[in-house]
Formats: C-alpha cells, sequence, structure tokens
C-alpha cells in the first residue's frame, strides 16, 4: 500500500487543511484591522477572546466566551466585522456572533494565546447560609429589590459604560481590572439599581444564572457596616465579624461616602478590602464622587478604591428619560400618551427615583378614578411635583453659576456686549433656562437685557449643535447643569 503524505488522514486531502490555513490568515487580518481602527485599550476591553468558530458556506462564525461580551461586540462591531470579512473574503455574506469556544479550541488545535484567556476563576470558599452572611443581617437575598435586574435597567449613553462594566463582573467577578468596581454619580442615577443587578446575578436568581454554584453576596449599606462593626466591637465578636465578612464571595458596600470621617470603620474596611481582595473575591461599591473627589477618606483607602474599574453615571439626557418612562408604562401595562412622555421627561430632570415615581403617582390616579391619561390630568396630578420643581432652578441661579464658571461678570448676561467670551457663556445661561426652567423664550429673553425670543431660540440650538461637535464644550455644559440641578 503507497504510503500516505504527511498531511493524508484516512483518506482525506490535504486541500481542507490548507483552506484552513487561509482562513485563519484571513482572520488574523480581520482581527489586526480591527484592532487598528478600534484602539488599543477598547480591543483589549471587547474583543480580544474572539475566536473564529469556522465557516460554513457564505457564513462565518465568530465566538466569544460570555453573553454579555457577544451581546456587546453584536451591537457595536457586528457591521464592521461584516465588512472587514467581506473585503477579505467576497464568499462571506454573514457573520454570525455567538457563544462557545471555537471548533479548534475544542480540538486542542491552534488554541488562543494565554493573554487571550480569560482569567481563571480563583477559589471560593463555601456560600454563606442566608442569614450569616453578615452578622445581624438577613442575608444578601432579603435586602435585595426584585425590581432591581439588568432587564429592567434602561440602557443610555449617559449610563452605558457602567452598565457595561456591571454585566462584566455579574459574569467574570474578580476578573483583572474590574476588582474592585466601582460606581458613582448623583442621586437616582442608577447605581443602587446596577448594584441589585450583579448580586442578583450572582446569587444565582438572575434571569439566567450563568454560574455553576451560586455566589454568596453580601451587600449593605456603608451606614449599615458602620453599625455592625460597632455591634460587633461592644459585644466582643469582632473576629466573628471579620470571619463571616471575610468568608463571602462578593462585598457590595453602597453609598461608601458615609464612611468620611469614620476613621475607625474605614480602617476596618481597608483590612476587608484587602483580605477579600488577595483571596480573589469581587469587591462592589458605590458613592457619590469619583474616590479621587473623597475628601476625608484615607488616602490608602482611595488608592485602592481607584485600582480597579472607576465607572460615572451622568445625569440623564432627555432621550434617556424617555426610554425610562416608556419602558416603565410598558411595564406597568398602561398606555401614557407620546406627548405626556415628552412633558414629563422635559419638566423633571433631577433624578430618575423622582421621574418614576411622578410616572407611578400618574398612573395610580388614572386607575383609581379610571381616567385616561392626558397633558391635562398630568398637570393637575403633579401640580405640585411640578411646581417644586420649578422653584429649584431660577434663571437667576443659572446665569450666577455660568458667569461664575467662565468668569465673566454678572452684569454681562444682561449687557449688550457680543464679544465670544461674554456671547458664548450668555447663549448657554440661555440654553440651560429653557432647559431646566418653565419660563417662556419671551421671559427668558426679559432676564438677558429684554432681548428677543428669537434670540433666546438661536442661543438655545447654537448651544444643542457645539454639543453635538464638541466633547470638551459638552461636558461643560453637563456639568453646570448637574452642579444646578443638585
Amino acid at each position: 500500500m503507497p504510503a500516505r503524505s504527511a498531511h493524508d488522514d484516512g483518506g482525506v486531502s490535504e486541500h481542507p487543511r490548507r483552506d484552513d490555513t487561509q482562513l485563519a490568515a484571513q482572520w488574523a487580518r480581520v482581527r489586526g484591522r480591527l484592532q487598528s481602527e478600534v484602539g488599543d485599550v477598547e480591543y483589549r476591553t471587547w474583543l480580544r477572546q474572539m475566536s473564529l468558530g469556522g465557516i460554513d458556506g457564505d457564513e462565518v462564525t465568530v465566538r466569544l466566551p460570555t453573553r454579555f461580551l457577544r451581546d456587546w461586540v453584536r451591537s457595536h462591531y457586528s457591521d464592521r466585522l461584516s465588512a472587514l470579512w467581506q473585503a477579505e473574503n467576497r464568499g462571506i455574506r454573514r457573520v454570525d456572533i455567538r457563544v462557545g469556544e471555537s471548533a479548534t479550541d475544542a480540538a486542542g488545535d491552534a488554541a488562543p494565546e494565554p493573554a487571550d484567556l480569560p482569567p481563571a476563576p480563583a477559589a471560593a470558599a463555601e456560600p454563606v447560609p442566608a442569614g450569616a452572611a453578615v452578622p445581624g443581617e438577613r442575608g444578601a437575598e432579603a435586602a435585595l429589590d426584585p425590581r432591581f435586574t439588568f432587564d429592567s435597567f434602561v440602557v443610555g449613553k449617559p449610563n452605558e459604560f457602567a452598565y457595561a462594566c456591571a454585566r462584566r463582573v455579574a459574569e467574570q467577578p474578580a476578573s483583572v481590572g474590574f476588582n474592585p468596581l466601582f460606581l458613582y454619580g448623583g442621586v437616582g442615577l442608577g447605581k443602587t439599581h446596577l448594584m441589585h443587578a450583579v448580586a442578583w446575578e450572582l446569587s444565582g436568581h438572575g434571569e439566567a444564572p450563568r454560574h455553576s454554584r451560586p455566589a454568596s453576596v453580601a451587600y449593605m449599606s456603608a451606614e449599615r457596616f458602620m453599625y455592625r462593626f460597632i455591634a460587633a466591637i461592644r459585644s466582643q465578636a469582632t473576629m466573628e465579624f471579620k470571619e463571616q465578612l471575610r468568608s463571602v464571595d462578593v462585598l457590595m458596600i453602597d453609598d461608601l461616602q458615609f464612611l468620611i470621617g469614620k476613621d475607625a470603620t474605614q480602617e476596618e474596611f481597608f483590612h476587608t478590602f484587602n483580605a477579600l481582595v488577595d483571596a480573589g473575591k469581587q469587591i462592589v461599591v458605590s458613592a457619590d464622587k469619583s474616590p479621587s473627589d473623597l475628601s476625608g477618606l484615607e488616602d490608602r483607602v482611595r488608592t485602592r478604591l481607584g485600582c480597579g474599574m472607576v465607572a460615572d453615571l451622568h445625569a440623564t439626557t432627555f432621550e434617556l428619560r424617555i426610554s425610562i418612562l416608556g419602558a416603565k408604562a410598558a411595564r406597568a401595562g398602561v398606555a401614557v400618551p407620546a406627548k405626556v412622555i415628552e412633558f414629563l421627561a422635559h419638566k423633571i430632570t433631577s433624578n430618575v427615583r423622582e421621574l418614576e415615581g411622578a410616572l407611578n403617582r400618574l398612573i395610580a390616579h388614572a386607575n383609581l378614578f379610571g381616567r385616561a391619561i392626558t397633558l391635562e390630568s398630568t398637570q393637575e396630578v403633579l401640580h405640585d411635583i411640578l411646581k417644586a420643581h420649578d422653584r429649584r432652578v431660577t434663571i437667576e441661579e443659572i446665569q450666577k453659576r455660568v458667569a461664575e464658571h467662565w468668569n465673566i461678570r454678572l452684569t454681562d448676561m444682561a449687557s449688550a456686549r457680543r464679544a465670544r467670551t461674554v456671547a458664548r457663556p450668555r447663549q448657554v445661561a440661555m440654553y440651560l433656562a429653557k432647559q431646566l426652567t418653565s419660563r417662556s423664550l419671551p421671559e427668558i429673553g426679559r432676564k438677558f437685557g429684554n432681548r428677543d425670543h428669537t434670540t433666546v431660540m438661536h442661543a438655545v440650538q447654537r448651544v444643542s449643535d457645539l454639543m453635538a461637535v464638541d466633547a470638551g464644550f459638552a461636558e461643560d455644559v453637563e456639568l453646570l447643569r448637574r452642579m444646578l440641578e443638585s
């Protein structure tokens, strides 16, 4: 019998091997071009763990290790992947992005480089029984709000990065670069919602549990942490407190700013933090400011908090408020006219809690009295909320804050000066007056030196256009809005 070639295997020709080599080379070029387009940081965060699943006719399969990464790549990079593949291979018409290992990985051939592999999970302690997770607590499950899941969190530009980080932690706790996860932002922007969602997923009670063994999760406010620590000292049970808290898989502390000025509690938190991180356990923390801005916390605590992933939840945009109200109305099964949703999204801009509370009140009123929701009934039912919100920000406050920010005189707001250094801040003040108050355009114009309402309209449009193309300018305006609403 004639000898088979080195590539011969049971009568299979060597052509598939050449095809595999060619496909691998095309895949390498696709990845390389994508990395050069998005940059190293973005590529390492979202795309490095892609692997080639294979090709079937005109469809190529790309695989990722988790559902979250798959969903993210599908929504953000799917079109670009398809275009790059078609540039490499005209026969490719579709890219299918799935969860799982590639066929070559499963066979032990052409496995990814070690840097492409997700970190191995750290050894975890046995789950702490509910009721014993934290001394005096009823356990993480009792403290969690069932409404606060990932599915009920409405994602938009102001919160998409924080949401993505929270999903990553829920799928791969204690992964490199995400421990600790530090969420910060103003009141009612979704920090607590995301923390509860992470806890639900890790404890095995999410919509689609991903973990073979539910993690033991200790979730509490910083205030609760302090009270339990003090109680343990008084009852001479500090060792029990330390052991029970450090035996959990995930520690979640909400509103960390409460520990400012509590030196002894800060020290205990610092040692607990170190013990858990060293043991490969996940820590998630929230606060109203970033670690570097939490003056009053010890430097060593702030440094440790900033060594993981820090994610900001920005103030909601008009579009995000529309989405939140629409989702809330849909879950309640109540028809809310679009003009009512737009009215609420425009009037109530301070935080999501107040926004949802107003909608809940409106829905309850409609159900109790059997009346349809209209713009007129909305203004009647929510008159006190709307009036209070109007009182919260005045045009005078806006003018003063904007003048201070750009270092101009307050009198320039109403002056006839047209220099750009004065005109631009004046336009911003008009824009914010339109966004944050219920004053009409003529009323706003009168506050700015009896200017015509068309001047105000032009200022609002000009600022909107500049924000769309100048990120630095948009950040200044958004910062002013948040300061005025806080």
